[in-house]
């Protein structure tokens, strides 16, 4: 068996997408020759909690916790609701408050790379003796937060191991980096962290090929992508009866589907049955432009906040979803964005809309496996007339999806990937 300590932020009880990568990978890793220690916070600050995912963690795997220090705790004396809206990435474009303002100044300029900073020094004075202990050859650190990158610097600079830093997304390009007010030194100091990362790290994955292309123009380490994807086989279920279209996930600042509101409120006056019959279903933190937005093109009535689910939940909503919708901001920084619930609903076999930007590697993937429609993000026409085929194939029972290679994206043979890449000699 080969040991390996991988280095994680979220970790059940934490929900949300950010914690199913390597919980999934941790669960499959013994099956071909890898040994997981992991090590996480003792006390995180997780702004969502999922507590039927402790269920997925395998019982017979060393779970190693430290406490952490987040300055969420002390901003939170200003305000809670502001706090943790900031802490679970949601950025407001428009009508953002002084206090706002001031908390994103903050948490820009003062905890480069991020809010969980502290932690980096005590856990690499705590992970050398626990390196030495259990015999460790490889440390894997994830991020974001990519401040535990800085934990994986500092081991490889004092234990000789390997070790592979895991993008989830991007650092300097990610979308919301724009939006920290940060000064020109915190750009300069935020992009030096990030080469000395990818350039000291004896390996880099990321989840998807524009990443791997933009982190080639930095480092010649070797590079591997291994996307999310999903671990449950689904068998076939009873659909809705009333034609869905479902949204599973935050819908966070600039993902505001405009298009697609006014494509449905015109659908909705011209064709009664069609109104009859619509049903959103809206899962997860949505934001204040959303509600706006779905009020402004009177759709009130036809919205279902279905609030936090937890994973096990999300699942059977896909499932029965008669549609699902992915969406992604229009920029050149999102082309390279898969959110992770893609393959999910990939796996649900329920028609994808996707409303992304042009060349968009999510919306590829999506027609490559023949699993739904990619509109672009102003076309109101080209959403009408999808949504309306997709109603008439509804009414007749014929709205089906099968999509093709989907196999490739099932948590054990990424964790095959995975494995094979840990234990790949690459001198």
């Amino acid at each position: 068996m080969h040991k390996v300590l991988v280095i994680a932020y979220y970790w059940p009880p934490a929900g949300g997408p950010g914690v199913q990568r390597w919980l999934k990978f941790v669960k499959y890793f013994k099956d071909f020759e890898v040994e997981p220690i992991v090590y996480v916070p003792e006390n995180p600050h997780y702004p969502i909690v999922d507590t039927q995912l402790l269920l997925d963690v395998p019982q017979d795997v060393k779970i190693l916790k430290r406490p952490i220090r987040e300055p969420y705790v002390w901003a939170s004396l200003l305000s809670k609701k502001k706090t943790k809206t900031i802490s679970s990435g949601i950025i407001q474009e428009k009508k953002a408050s002084w206090l706002e303002r001031i908390l994103l100044w903050i948490r820009g300029n003062f905890f480069i790379p991020d809010a969980r900073k502290s932690w980096v020094r005590p856990s690499i004075t705590y992970l050398q003796e626990i390196i030495e202990k259990e015999g460790v050859e490889t440390i894997i650190t994830t991020g974001p937060p990519h401040s535990l990158h800085l934990i994986g610097l500092g081991l490889k600079k004092t234990k000789k191991l390997q070790w592979i830093a895991d993008f989830r997304d991007p650092w300097t390009t990610i979308g919301y980096h724009k939006k920290l007010l940060l000064t020109k030194k915190s750009q300069l100091k935020h992009k030096s962290l990030e080469t000395e990362v990818l350039c000291t790290a004896d390996k880099i994955v990321v989840t998807s090929n524009t990443t791997k292309k933009e982190f080639e123009q930095i480092t010649q380490k070797p590079i591997k992508v291994i996307t999310n994807g999903f671990d449950e086989l689904l068998a076939p279920t009873g659909l809705d009866t009333s034609f869905t279209i479902s949204h599973l996930g935050s819908l966070l600042t600039g993902r505001n589907p405009v298009s697609l509101w006014k494509a449905l409120q015109d659908l909705v006056t011209s064709h009664p049955d069609f109104g009859k019959s619509l049903k959103i279903q809206l899962a997860g933190v949505v934001g204040e432009e959303v509600h706006a937005s779905i009020s402004k093109f009177g759709l009130k009535d036809y919205v279902d906040m279905l609030g936090y689910l937890s994973h096990s939940k999300v699942v059977e909503v896909q499932q029965k979803s008669q549609s699902l919708l992915l969406l992604e901001i229009d920029s050149e920084e999102t082309k390279g964005i898969i959110p992770g619930k893609l393959f999910e609903y990939l796996n649900a076999k329920r028609p994808i809309l996707a409303i992304g930007p042009d060349e968009w590697e999510a919306g590829d993937m999506i027609e490559a496996a023949t699993a739904g429609k990619v509109v672009g993000t102003n076309d109101v026409e080209g959403l009408k007339s999808l949504l309306l085929t997709w109603f008439e194939a509804f009414k007749s029972g014929k709205l089906e999806c099968n999509p093709v290679g989907i196999h490739q994206y099932h948590r054990k043979e990424l964790t095959k990937q995975m494995a094979n890449f840990i234990q790949w000699e690459s001198s």
